[in-house]
């Protein structure tokens, strides 16, 4: 049973409402005022809540700005109930992050119908993104209302890559969001003397190149596939009707960002400040975390020496000499250029 709050500061209207939500077999909290219902979120974590504008002591932009302040209350599906008509208002509640805006007065259906919707949105988007391609395009078909996995298929927008095929190009403009069905892709730059860095790898089930759809930027770097690869194509309209039309989509593709971010200032602190053997003790952690999270002892790290020293940022021939003196030490086996951990905690323990 999902759970409404309710804050309303008319008595009557309160009360009604809360009537209505209760005979549709919701459980419902109600507060008289912005400030109580902030505090009655904050102790119940309800599933949905809706809110009057105009209140006294705190009035719904208000509650609503305090919520997406807290990080375990900021998602929940919000929506605004009012008897001001205005579009400017309804524009303003929208850019705070309202789910949703009924106004009054209005009927039992309309306000169920939107709680309803609103849930079910709220239900898949508490699904983490990298489900698969199925995921991905029911979140998609969810907040758009298209079937984009039908489109994918008729059209045929799964692109094929080989080994060493480009994706994007730095400097060009990014005309689709990129999913990885199967593979892997790097993310690289080069400098002036033409040495290459790579900044990300990605695989099976991540987003690529949504940073500059985010931004309206060109792409500040370059892609390529480092195995066989298939790519889904959102295009970028799509991208852009998905991430515009709910605020909780848009924080999940924030938090993807805010995550490769952390990752590459990680990368590069390490590049610019550790020793060589800490460098590449680093690089074999984060391909490891990357393709083994569940760590399993049979895991080989199966990827170039040169794509491996970009990764780590020193030269292939200091690489090679390291992973040597790793081999020697007992701390990892190479079999077939495949590289395996032999001993995780001492890898761990360097890179730390």
């Amino acid at each position: 049973m999902a759970t409404i709050l309710l804050i309303e500061d008319n008595k009557d209207i309160r009360e009604n409402t809360a009537e209505i939500l209760v005979m549709a077999n919701y459980k419902v909290l109600t507060a008289p005022d912005g400030k109580a219902g902030v505090q009655m979120a904050e102790d119940n974590h309800p599933d949905l809540i809706v809110c009057d504008i105009t209140m006294p002591v705190l009035d719904g932009y208000g509650v609503i700005h305090l919520l997406h302040k807290k990080e375990d209350l900021r998602n929940i599906p919000f929506i605004f109930l009012t008897a001001k008509a205005e579009r400017m208002d309804l524009r303003k509640g929208m850019e705070v992050g309202a789910d949703d805006y009924i106004t009054k007065p209005f009927d039992a259906t309309e306000l169920l119908n939107a709680i309803e919707c609103r849930l079910k949105k709220a239900e898949m988007l508490k699904k983490e993104m990298n489900e698969g391609l199925k995921g991905m395009e029911s979140l998609l078909s969810t907040v758009s209302g298209k079937d984009l996995l039908q489109t994918l298929r008729e059209e045929r927008h799964i692109n094929y890559y080989k080994k060493k095929q480009s994706v994007y190009t730095e400097g060009n403009h990014p005309s689709c969001l990129y999913y990885i069905v199967k593979g892997k892709v790097k993310s690289y730059m080069r400098n002036d003397d033409g040495k290459e860095l790579i900044t990300g790898i990605y695989k099976e089930g991540d987003f690529i190149g949504y940073i500059p759809l985010l931004e309206g930027t060109t792409y500040k770097e370059n892609a390529e596939a480092i195995e066989e690869t298939q790519l889904a194509i959102v295009p970028r309209e799509d991208f852009e009707e998905l991430t515009h039309s709910n605020v909780q989509v848009l924080q999940k593709f924030i938090q993807l960002l805010a995550k490769n971010i952390s990752e590459k200032e990680s990368q590069l602190l390490s590049i610019a400040y550790s020793s060589l053997r800490k460098k590449v003790a680093d690089a074999l952690l984060f391909i490891t975390n990357k393709y083994n999270p569940v760590h399993s002892e049979t895991f080989s790290i199966d990827i170039s020496r040169d794509n491996l020293a970009a990764i780590a940022g020193v030269a292939k021939e200091s690489l090679i000499r390291t992973l040597g003196d790793f081999r020697d030490e007992n701390l990892i086996t190479i079999t077939g250029g495949e590289i395996f951990i032999t001993d995780n905690k001492k890898i761990a323990s360097m890179a730390n």
